[in-house]
């Protein structure tokens, strides 16, 4: 299965690790798009060789390839919204990860389309979670 990975990059990297943990667990039995995301070293702040419109295509052409939308939601990222809204306009099934410590936007945690919304203490619980849900989707 193809998975898209989405997780806060300009707005913030406190999650890279756990994002870094979970696309590694996902990448043993799938192939994760946006490896990327859990790479400690990617820059916050823009730097890169792509421009934002060449970022903004690349990631729609991997959201459209894929099978399934995978969102860590803990941190606020206007990115992670946009590419959550997205998904939902090309009908593309999306699971949620959302760390407990921290509240759920209204804006994803009342729109119906997001069913499949998962909350998590530790990343043993996230994994577990990606473990019994992702084989749904195949």
């Amino acid at each position: 299965m193809k998975i898209y990975f989405s997780g806060s990059i300009r707005g913030g990297r406190e999650n890279v690790e756990i994002y870094r943990e979970l696309i590694e667990y996902l990448n043993q039995n799938n192939e994760v798009l946006t490896k990327h995301i859990g790479d400690k070293d990617l820059s916050v702040d823009g730097q890169t060789e792509l421009s934002d419109a060449e970022i903004r295509k690349r990631d729609i052409d991997w959201m459209k390839e894929a099978d399934l939308v995978i969102a860590e939601t803990s941190n606020p990222s206007l990115g992670v919204g946009y590419e959550l809204a997205y998904a939902e306009k090309i009908n593309k099934p999306v699971l949620i990860l959302h760390n407990k410590r921290t509240k759920l936007s209204a804006m994803i945690n009342g729109t119906e389309y997001f069913k499949d919304i998962n909350y998590y203490s530790s990343i043993e619980e996230a994994r577990h979670i990606l473990g019994e849900k992702v084989q749904n989707y195949l």
